[in-house]
C-alpha cells in the first residue's frame, strides 16, 4: 500500500476546480427540478380557486364579481344561441337572472340550449368570456353534488316547458 502524497499530475485533488465543476451538474438539476414543480403548483392552486356561482350570485356573492376568474352554473336559455366571428354566444340563466356568454370556439359535444353548463372564465362588463365549458360532470361529483343537480335538473326543465 503506498502512502505518499498525490501530485497534481496524478488526478484532481480535493476543492479543486475540477472536482467543483462536477458538483454543480446535480445542483442545477434539483434547482430546474423545484422550479418546474414550483410553476405546475402554482397552476394547479390558481385553477383550484376559481370561485363557484350560480348566474343570479354573479355581482352578488362575495368571490363572484370583479375581474377575478370564477365558474358559473347556469341553464343555457333557449332561442339564445348563436354564433359570432367563430365564438358561440348563448345566454345563462339561473333563478330568473341571465347572463351573456361568449365561447371562443364550439363547446361540441352534448352542448345545446336547456340544458345545465358550467362555464369557466372572467367577466368582461356586462359579458363573460369563457374559455371552457363544461356540461356533464362525472358520476363522483353527481354524488357529491345532488342538492346542485336536482336543482339544475328543476330549471332546465321549467326552460323546455315554459318556453316552448
Amino acid at each position: 500500500m503506498d502512502l505518499t502524497p498525490r501530485t497534481p499530475a496524478d488526478g484532481p485533488q480535493r476543492g479543486s476546480a475540477a472536482g467543483k465543476k462536477r458538483k454543480w451538474a446535480p445542483v442545477v438539476i434539483v434547482v430546474l427540478a423545484l422550479v418546474f414543480g414550483g410553476v405546475v403548483v402554482t397552476k394547479f392552486l390558481t385553477s383550484a380557486i376559481d370561485y363557484y356561482c350560480n348566474v343570479d350570485e354573479v355581482g352578488v356573492r362575495s368571490g363572484c364579481d370583479g375581474d377575478r376568474r370564477i365558474r358559473i352554473q347556469g341553464i343555457v336559455k333557449k332561442d339564445s344561441l348563436s354564433k359570432d366571428n367563430g365564438s358561440t354566444v348563448f345566454v345563462m340563466e339561473w333563478n330568473k337572472k341571465d347572463v351573456k356568454v361568449s365561447y371562443l370556439g364550439d363547446p361540441g359535444g352534448i352542448f345545446q340550449e336547456c340544458i345545465p353548463v358550467v362555464a369557466h372564465g372572467r367577466m368582461s362588463g356586462d359579458v363573460f368570456d369563457s374559455d371552457r365549458i363544461e356540461v356533464k360532470h362525472s358520476n363522483q361529483y353527481v354524488e357529491k353534488n345532488k342538492a346542485r343537480f336536482d336543482e339544475a335538473d328543476k330549471e332546465a326543465a321549467a326552460c323546455s316547458v315554459s318556453q316552448d
